[in-house]
């Protein structure tokens, strides 16, 4: 998954088996054993209790180090000279600075990785291959898109509640805003979470060039399309039809299950975080279209840093619980979405449905918006680039900051960032 909200780096270290001292980034290596980080609040605990099912002998340490930006930088830091772990979970936006560094981690071609890399979209598991051909990482899942939203608020407000018509008010993120206003004036509540998130970061998804072009160059500044969904960001932010909570916090979590907004744009796993922080709300949402039709946000790697003592037991997890069954028992067990196109026709996923939302064909919906995306290049700092434009967009939202200004301050601040 992509996009964490800002937290202390803590490290929570949750012992599946108990530690042995070949575990770790230190001591000698045991075949049976591995030591796992991976960020917080995506249930990673379920897929290595899954395999430690099929496979009692292993001893897995499982490390939840923080958001997934605490969670690279923690990387970042062991890389350089620090105890690594025998395998990592990096977030996709994070995953192209690594890219670059191919002599710090495992090239998987070593360990069979030739064998298994048609099995996943194109243009997910080229995000991981560096310049020379070495595969740094596989995939874990992607994150298509749709808009989840409440019925019964929906009806409070004259609006449409079944799917199909609702997702009929916003065949584009202007018309999203425009039903954001026209719910705001029958209600006097906001619409949606907040403006960087659920509009801006979702449009600006849907370019076919985003902070870079297609020779890898950034063009974050002068790209027409970003300044479009930078635009329609800043017209949400000041249109009065968000509830200012930023994605993740406390208070957006509260205002979830406490109904202070009506609809969110949520990627396939963001439905489990709603089931989670919402429980009582079971029955009362929905999921419809995204604007524009399709998108993504999210999706995971699974590396293993060059250092690590024992690349044989973490490639062995890898291979196994990313495999196209892998990844369809775990949408089974979490909704996240299979990186492997193979699965996509199975009954499991093509026919899921979602008692919680409705029963909404969440497995079509997903597929279908993620099958109609067409793929950008990451760049190096689009994590970075991204970041700034939503803190912008955050701080006329949340701060009063100026709106007039605010794209020249995003552009500003990411220069100062990344140089340049």
């Amino acid at each position: 998954m992509a996009l964490r909200s800002p937290l202390l780096l803590v490290a929570v270290s949750v012992l599946i088996a108990a530690c042995t001292p070949g575990t770790g980034g230190g001591g000698g290596g045991d075949g049976s054993s591995f030591e796992f980080w991976s960020f917080a609040a995506i249930d990673q605990r379920a897929s290595v209790d899954a395999y430690r099912e099929k496979h009692p002998d292993v001893r897995i340490e499982l490390t939840e180090v923080g958001t997934s930006v605490e969670t690279a930088q923690a990387l970042t830091t062991a890389l350089a000279g620090g105890e690594v772990p025998d395998l990592v979970l990096i977030q996709g936006d994070d995953l192209p600075k690594f890219v670059q560094q191919p002599q710090n981690f495992v090239d998987l071609r070593t360990l069979g990785a030739d064998d298994v890399t048609d099995d996943y979209l194109d243009w997910v598991i080229t995000q991981s291959v560096a310049g020379d051909g070495e595969v740094l990482g596989i995939p874990t899942d992607v994150g298509g898109m749709a808009v989840a939203y409440r019925t019964d608020l929906f009806a409070d407000a004259g609006l449409p509640t079944d799917r199909e018509s609702v997702s009929a008010l916003w065949p584009t993120w202007e018309a999203f805003v425009e039903t954001g206003k026209r719910y705001r004036r029958a209600t006097g509540k906001a619409f949606t979470d907040n403006a960087a998130t659920s509009v801006f970061y979702q449009a600006v998804n849907q370019v076919s060039q985003k902070y870079y072009d297609d020779d890898r160059k950034p063009v974050y500044d002068s790209n027409p399309q970003v300044r479009a969904a930078f635009d329609l960001g800043i017209e949400a932010a000041t249109a009065g039809i968000t509830a200012r909570q930023a994605s993740f916090e406390s208070a957006w979590s509260a205002g979830m299950a406490q109904g202070e907004y009506a609809a969110v744009s949520a990627p396939s796993w963001m439905l489990d975080r709603i089931r989670s922080v919402a429980p009582d709300t079971a029955g009362k949402w929905d999921v419809a279209r995204i604007p524009g039709g399709s998108g993504n946000w999210g999706g995971s790697y699974l590396a293993i840093p060059k250092r690590a003592q024992n690349p044989q037991a973490a490639w062995d997890y890898i291979r196994e619980m990313q495999s196209p069954q892998g990844q369809l028992d775990h949408f089974g067990r979490s909704g996240a979405l299979p990186s492997t196109p193979s699965v996509y026709q199975d009954e499991r996923l093509a026919a899921a449905t979602d008692p919680f939302f409705s029963d909404a064909p969440t497995g079509k919906i997903y597929t279908d918006s993620l099958l109609e995306l067409k793929p950008f290049y990451i760049g190096p700092d689009s994590a970075t680039i991204g970041q700034e434009f939503l803190n912008s967009i955050t701080n006329v939202e949340q701060s009063g900051g100026n709106p007039d200004t605010a794209w020249d301050d995003a552009v500003r601040n990411i220069k100062t960032a990344i140089g340049g």
